[in-house]
C-alpha cells in the first residue's frame, strides 16, 4: 500500500510553529517513502474558522516548500474541508447506529452538567451514565420527528486497547477509561474523533503524525476503527515545542507563528532546517542541511520523546548560515523591502549593492539587520567611544589626519575614493610620516569610518560616499580643537 499522510490544521488562526513543524514531518516521510501528502482542512468550528487564516495556511505550507499532493482543489478523495462533508459523516454515524454500534442522546446539556457534577462530588470519573443507550432507534426517530433535538452517542464497551506508536513506543487503555462519547452533536456538527476515523479510512491515511496532545484521542478512534471494521493508520505523538521557561509554546507568543518568521527576514530553508531538528535528530548529526538531503535521510525511527526548547538564538545562527548560502543578487532581491523606502541605499546602482552585500553579509543574520550596518557607509556619525579615544590619543594620529584631509582634498570631485586612492594615502603617511602598525592601521580606520572597529577597511571605503568621510574628519578635527590639541 501506498504511504500516505495527512496535516489536518484547524483554520482558526496563523499557522503555529508547531504545526508547521508536524506538517515538515509528515511531509518528508511521505515524500521519504515516495508516498503522497495530503492536506485536509478541520474547519467544523464554524465560530472560529475562516476561509482567510486556511489561505493563509496554505500560502506558509508553501513559503517552507510544502505543496500537497491532495488538499483543497486537488485530489480525488475529497472534499478536503471538513465542513463539506457533513453528508458523509451523518451517513455513517446512521450505519453505526443501524449496527448497534451508537444510539441518539437526548440528554441536554443541562442534564448532562448535572450528572457531571454528581459524579465529581463522588470522585468519579465524569462518565455518560448511559440514560440513553438502550432507547429503541424507532422511538428515538420519532421523537425527532417531532421536533427534539438528539446528538448520537458512540457505546463504548469495556475493553482495553493498545497499539504501537512509532516515538512513544507501545501504549495501552485499561479498559473503563472512557464512556459513551458524542460523535454527532444535536446540531449535526461532528466531534473532532469521529469525523478524523472517517476521514482517515477513507482517504486511505497510512500513517498520522501529530502532537503528543492528542495521544489521549487515540482510545476513542481506536474504538471508532474497530466499529467500523478499518484497519487504524500508525500513529506517531510527537514531543512538544517549549520555550525557555519549559512550558508548552502560548499562542499569545507572537513569535509562535510561521508568518512572524518570514515578515521579521527569516530564510525559508532556515526555517525547516531549524524546525526539523525540534524533535528529530540528522543521522550525520550536523547542523546544516537542505530540503533535498532531507528527503533522502527522514526516517520515523529518529524522533526524540522529550519537548524541544524553542532556541531564537540557534535559530537566528542556522538563519545566518542560509543566508550566507545565497547569492549576492538572491540578497540583493530579499533585503530590498527591509530597508526603508526612503534611505540612501535605494538611490545606489546595482553594482554598489552587490559589493556591499558581499562585504556587509558575514555582519548579518537575518535581512533586516543590514541596517544595522549602513552606519558604516551612510552615516557621518562620530561615537567618542573609549575606544576610539584611545586611538585618537595617539601621538601619531593628530599628525595623520592633516595628511589624509590635505589628500582627500585633491579627490574633492569624486563621489568615492578608490582602492588605489586610499594604498596611496596609507604609503604617504608610511613614507611622510614614519607612521606604521596600529598607529597607521588603526589610526586610518578611526578617520575615515568614525569608529575603532568594522569590517574590511579598503572595501569599506570604497563603498562610503567621500562627503560623509570628510565630515566624519571634519568632527574628529573639532575633537581635537576643543581638546586643545
Amino acid at each position: 500500500m501506498k504511504c500516505r499522510v495527512r496535516f489536518a490544521p484547524s483554520p482558526t488562526g496563523h499557522l503555529h510553529i508547531g504545526g508547521a513543524r508536524t506538517a515538515l514531518y509528515c511531509y518528508l516521510f511521505a515524500k521519504a517513502q515516495k508516498g503522497e501528502f495530503i492536506l485536509r482542512i478541520e474547519d467544523t468550528d464554524q465560530a472560529r474558522s475562516k476561509r482567510e487564516f486556511e489561505e493563509s495556511q496554505i500560502a506558509d505550507l508553501r513559503w517552507v516548500g510544502i505543496e500537497y499532493d491532495e488538499g483543497p482543489g486537488k485530489g480525488n478523495k475529497g472534499p478536503y474541508r471538513q465542513s463539506e462533508r457533513l453528508d458523509i459523516y451523518d451517513k455513517y454515524a446512521k450505519e453505526l447506529i443501524a449496527k448497534g454500534n451508537a444510539y441518539y442522546c437526548f440528554c441536554s446539556e443541562e442534564e448532562l452538567e448535572k450528572k457531571k457534577a454528581a459524579a465529581e462530588a463522588q470522585n468519579l470519573a465524569p462518565i455518560y451514565d448511559g440514560t440513553c443507550r438502550d432507547l429503541p432507534t424507532k422511538a428515538a426517530l420519532e421523537r425527532i420527528s417531532k421536533g427534539e433535538k438528539a446528538a448520537v452517542r458512540f457505546k463504548a464497551y469495556p475493553k482495553s486497547y493498545s497499539f504501537h506508536d512509532v516515538v512513544r513506543g507501545d501504549v495501552s487503555f485499561p479498559e473503563g477509561m472512557v464512556g459513551d462519547f458524542i460523535i454527532l452533536r444535536s446540531d449535526g456538527l461532528p466531534v473532532y474523533n469521529y469525523c478524523c476515523v472517517i476521514d482517515d479510512a477513507l482517504m486511505e491515511i497510512t500513517h498520522v503524525l501529530r502532537a503528543e496532545e492528542h495521544l489521549p484521542n487515540t482510545l476513542r478512534q481506536l474504538m471508532l476503527y474497530e466499529a467500523l471494521n478499518v484497519s487504524a493508520p500508525i500513529f506517531g505523538h510527537l514531543s512538544l515545542i517549549v520555550g525557555d521557561d519549559r512550558q508548552k509554546l502560548s499562542k499569545r507568543r507572537g513569535d509562535t507563528s510561521v508568518d512572524y518568521y518570514r515578515e521579521a527576514g527569516y530564510i525559508p530553508s532556515a526555517m525547516v532546517n531549524y524546525l526539523v531538528q525540534l524533535g528529530w535528530s540528522h543521522p550525520k548529526e550536523h547542523d546544516i542541511y537542505n530540503f533535498d538531503e532531507l528527503v533522502s535521510v527522514f526516517t520515523i525511527d529518529r524522533f526524540s520523546k522529550s519537548p524541544s526548547v524553542l532556541d531564537l538564538h540557534k535559530l537566528k545562527w542556522i538563519n545566518g548560515q542560509h543566508l550566507r548560502l545565497l547569492t549576492n543578487e538572491q540578497i540583493v532581491s530579499e533585503v530590498h523591502r527591509h530597508i526603508p523606502s526612503d534611505h540612501p541605499y535605494h538611490q545606489e546602482s546595482l553594482a554598489w549593492k552587490l559589493s556591499a552585500i558581499e562585504l556587509l553579509k558575514n555582519q548579518i543574520d537575518v535581512f533586516p539587520e543590514i541596517t544595522n550596518c549602513f552606519p558604516w557607509i551612510f552615516s557621518d556619525e562620530v561615537q567618542f567611544t573609549p575606544e576610539l579615544l584611545e586611538i585618537l590619543a595617539f601621538e601619531s594620529t593628530p599628525a595623520l589626519l592633516r595628511l589624509t584631509k590635505s589628500e582627500l582634498e585633491k579627490f574633492s570631485a569624486n563621489t568615492f575614493l578608490t582602492e588605489e586612492e586610499l594604498n596611496n594615502i596609507i604609503s604617504k603617511a608610511k613614507d611622510n610620516l614614519k607612521i606604521k602598525g596600529k598607529f597607521l592601521f588603526q589610526g586610518i580606520r578611526a578617520l575615515l569610518t568614525g569608529k575603532a572597529e568594522g569590517p574590511d577597511l579598503k572595501r569599506l571605503i570604497t563603498l562610503t560616499h567621500l562627503n560623509v568621510i570628510e565630515s566624519r574628519i571634519k568632527k574628529i578635527q573639532d575633537h581635537y580643537t576643543s581638546s586643545g590639541v
